[in-house]
């Protein structure tokens, strides 16, 4: 048995002893099902499991009031950071599995305490919230929380074993409409129709997804849309998301549905405020094949078999983390194929004993990884080289400036 194989060892049997603690921590924060921003007796349960092996846990950092950073090792050396999410769906509970990604990530961080001394190297436990309505991981990286982390890696609870995962990136506009208020049977030619603006701009979309491409997607909801049937609307609003596979036609399609917006508003003679990015936008993720085969590696050795690539459907702020830095994001089946994440029936899942497998195997899968990326220089420098070669670190805040007008908020008239 080589030193390495020692240490693997060594990992991968403080993780199976854990595993008790660790499936009651999944199964804590999957009762919980506390949303994003409102973590914090999630966030406090990984805190104190961290505290318990005699790490300092920091609970609020980088700008988040419910995230988490916990260091081991050498901070001089290689840095990697595993990853960890427990934010909720309101009123669907843990229907993505974020129960799994915590405590898995916790296990996974825990199991290297015995050996990452000697390894040269640290490894760094980032609590990430509100993946699934604040893009939490893009505030914390603008606070400074992946400044010297030279790769980041976690998992995410699916219904497919996968190393090769891809997400679409995504962001939003509201758009407001103004017009002009008027009885719209007395004098319906004083008035601006704002609603009418609405419909038009709606409609524009539905025409627009005829000539995109077929891994795009923009779909939305009319929010507001008048409060008396005999008053010409004087404010009507929707909002859109819009998705794409890669940063260059995430933009190119922003730009076409911006434009859209500003002909409704010509056409109606109506004021556009269109808001971007309220939310933190999602980027497409970045994959890195170095890292994501070693997973796979030891994906296998708890008998798990990827699955052949497929095509991005979801998004996650994951992506903006690998413009960054080199990262991974696989996948853990917890269900079957036809159970869709997002449900109530995902949900179950991810609190039935499928789902506390996927705490252990992924701790293990995920340290084992770090481990390899702490002790391999080789393997350090092929994730290095293909990171630089896909087009290395991304300023993503000047990449995401809102099309048609100034940060924030554009007008048309």
């Amino acid at each position: 048995m080589t030193a390495r194989e020692t240490l693997a060892r060594q990992v991968t049997e403080r993780i199976e002893r854990l595993a008790p603690k660790l499936v009651e921590l999944s199964r804590m924060i999957h009762e919980l099902a506390e949303p994003g921003f409102a973590e914090h007796r999630s966030v406090a349960a990984i805190a104190e499991l961290v505290t318990a092996h005699g790490i300092e846990a920091r609970v609020g950092v980088h700008g988040m009031e419910t995230s988490l950073e916990a260091r081991a090792g050498d901070p001089a050396g290689p840095r990697i950071a595993i990853l960890a999410e427990y934010d909720a769906l309101p009123g669907i509970g843990h229907g993505c599995g974020h129960n799994i990604i915590g405590a898995a990530a916790a296990g996974a961080f825990l199991g290297l305490l015995d050996v990452v001394g000697g390894t040269g190297g640290s490894v760094v436990l980032l609590g990430t919230p509100a993946e699934e309505n604040g893009s939490g991981k893009e505030i914390m990286a603008r606070a400074g929380a992946f400044a010297g982390i030279d790769a980041a890696i976690m998992l995410h609870p699916a219904n497919r074993d996968d190393i090769h995962f891809a997400a679409l990136g995504l962001r939003s506009v509201e758009a407001t409409y103004h017009g002009v208020p008027a009885h719209a049977s007395a004098r319906p030619e004083a008035g601006r129709n704002a609603l009418d603006a609405v419909v038009a701009a709606y409609q524009g979309v539905a025409a627009l997804r005829q000539h995109m491409p077929q891994t795009d997607r923009v779909h939305g909801v009319i929010t507001e849309g008048g409060e008396a049937a005999n008053v010409v609307p004087a404010r009507a609003s929707l909002r859109l998301l819009i998705r794409s596979p890669q940063v260059d036609s995430l933009l190119a399609l922003s730009e076409r549905v911006q434009r859209i917006l500003a002909g409704a508003a010509l056409i109606t003679e109506t004021r556009l405020d269109a808001v971007w990015d309220r939310i933190q936008p999602c980027l497409p993720v970045r994959g890195n094949d170095a890292l994501s085969t070693r997973f796979g590696v030891h994906m296998a050795g708890r008998g798990r078999t990827s699955g052949a690539p497929q095509s991005a459907q979801g998004s996650t702020d994951l992506g903006n983390i690998s413009l960054r830095v080199p990262a991974i994001h696989p996948t853990l089946a917890i269900a079957p194929p036809e159970i869709a994440l997002h449900t109530a029936a995902f949900a179950g899942y991810a609190g039935s004993e499928r789902g506390d497998r996927a705490v252990v195997d992924g701790a293990v899968a995920l340290a084992l990884t770090a481990l390899d990326f702490l002790t391999d220089a080789e393997l350090r420098e092929r994730g290095r080289q293909e990171f630089e070669a896909a087009g290395g670190v991304v300023d993503v805040p000047a990449l995401l400036t809102p099309p048609g007008g100034q940060p924030g908020t554009s007008e048309g008239s």
